[in-house]
């Protein structure tokens, strides 16, 4: 977790990695960095926010590529947030597990791009329940509810770098000043 005055401080290249760990658009990155210094932890959030919304379909993807199959973080960095973020999937009974990989790949085969969900508090069955609905949708709609789950994950790990919200701790990291 950073300290909003050491994310402030830091130099660009820094604080594009430290960004990079909560949304992988490089330019989103560099658009919120640029804009230091941030005068609060919200003031930073909502123009990281604002970035987010600006990012064309091309960004987006990259940001999207990014993230796992839920049930299966990826052995790289971010990966403890992944695990984290879906631990209640991970733990879930194996039959459920099973079925959400059949629908993972259904889902990956129709849409071309993983499942995403902001998985964090949501169970196996709760997972399952919306990938398959958003599987049986139209294409327009699952890709705006796409963006709006990576929003939200975007978001949530903004208040687990700067240590706003309920889970504002990172995996592996202490306070930083």
């Amino acid at each position: 977790m950073w300290t909003l005055r050491a994310f402030n401080a830091m130099d660009a290249a820094d604080a594009v990695r430290v960004l990079t760990a909560c949304c992988a658009s490089q330019s989103w990155a560099e658009k919120v960095a640029t804009g230091r210094p941030y005068g609060t932890v919200a003031s930073l959030k909502a123009a990281a926010l604002a970035a987010f919304d600006e990012l064309d379909d091309a960004e987006l993807a990259v940001a999207h590529a990014a993230h796992p199959p839920i049930g299966k973080p990826r052995p790289a960095e971010g990966a403890d947030w992944s695990r984290g973020e879906q631990s209640r999937a991970l733990a879930s009974a194996e039959a459920v597990r099973a079925e959400l990989a059949e629908v993972n790949a259904a889902y990956e085969h129709r849409f071309g791009r993983v499942f995403l969900i902001c998985a964090t508090g949501l169970t196996g069955e709760e997972i399952l329940a919306e990938a398959r609905r958003r599987l049986a949708g139209d294409d327009r709609a699952e890709a705006a509810a796409s963006v709006a789950e990576l929003r939200k994950i975007t978001a949530l790990r903004l208040d687990k770098s700067f240590g706003a919200g309920p889970a504002a701790t990172a995996p592996g990291t202490e306070v930083r000043p």
